[in-house]
């Protein structure tokens, strides 16, 4: 199928593709890799008159790791990047693994993580660890810079709180500490090129057998992805014992409301959340 007519941009520096942006309002979309654009261009499912293109823009491309800071991602850098790179695998292997689950190696060879989350899609993989983990969101706008909150950053389907003229620009995941793990686990009905029916992200922090911190994330359950704190507040304060987990589990499971799709029924993906939370708890854990 012919893609519809558009015109395409390539700045060159980061203030010159704000402008644009500013410039061209609704009908110019910013493209990194484009996996999450041309499909639904092709399909018609949507319409841009311009196409931003921010892949000759230097810098961008960038994966860092600071011990204070934690992990650093560009807004170019591939989600393959990520996936293979021994650096995330070694500092932060839940997001090495939220980000080979995506879609298929050549996808993601092309996409990249922040144009995962500017998708806004509630079935996102990168949302939920994300969230879990407390990422900040760094965004260049035509006036300014500015920081967003990964909780803030999601409004709902399709929608984001950058403001006109705001790019992404990179992704900070602060560092784990000795005591603390994280795990993301997708369920899907094929492992490859496939959505998630959910997605349970989390984080524990264990001192002398304490859980003393939980940040439990759950994805394709509501309109953004979403934290379950009831979930949490059954694991904060105990040892994580089975019977401490499976009440946990079972918050998580009625903290949300999903709908039926094509994909899955509500009540399965409610009890899929009870099945999957158990698991990325005791898969975080034995990565402590």
């Amino acid at each position: 199928m012919v893609l519809p007519q558009f015109e395409y941009l390539a700045p060159t520096t980061i203030g010159e593709a704000c402008n644009l942006l500013l410039e061209l309002g609704s009908s110019a979309k910013v493209m990194a890799g484009a996996t999450d654009l041309i499909p639904p261009m092709r399909d018609k499912a949507f319409t841009a008159e311009y196409l931003i293109d921010i892949k000759k823009i230097p810098g961008l491309d960038y994966l860092e790791y600071d011990e204070k800071e934690g992990l650093k991602i560009g807004a170019l850098t591939t989600l393959r990047t990520i996936e293979t790179s021994p650096l995330v695998k070694e500092k932060n292997p839940a997001t090495a693994h939220a980000a080979k689950v995506i879609a298929s190696t050549q996808i993601r060879a092309k996409g990249t993580m922040a144009g995962n989350i500017c998708n806004a899609s509630p079935s996102c993989d990168s949302g939920p660890n994300l969230l879990a983990q407390g990422a900040k969101i760094l965004v260049q706008g035509p006036n300014k810079d500015r920081v967003i909150a990964i909780e803030d950053f999601f409004l709902g389907v399709k929608k984001t709180s950058l403001e006109p003229g705001e790019i992404v620009t990179g992704i900070v995941i602060p560092p784990l500490a000795e005591n603390e793990a994280a795990a993301y686990i997708k369920h899907a009905v094929r492992k490859a090129m496939d959505l998630a029916i959910i997605g349970v992200a989390v984080k524990i922090k264990v001192e002398n057998g304490i859980c003393t911190d939980a940040k439990i994330a759950l994805g394709a359950v509501a309109t953004t992805p979403i934290r379950a704190p009831k979930a949490e507040e059954a694991l904060i304060g105990k040892e994580l014992t089975d019977d401490v987990i499976i009440k946990a589990s079972e918050e998580a499971m009625n903290s949300c409301n999903p709908i039926s799709d094509i994909r899955a029924s509500a009540e399965y993906r409610k009890d899929m959340i009870r099945v999957f939370t158990k698991r990325a708890i005791k898969q975080a854990m034995e990565s402590l």
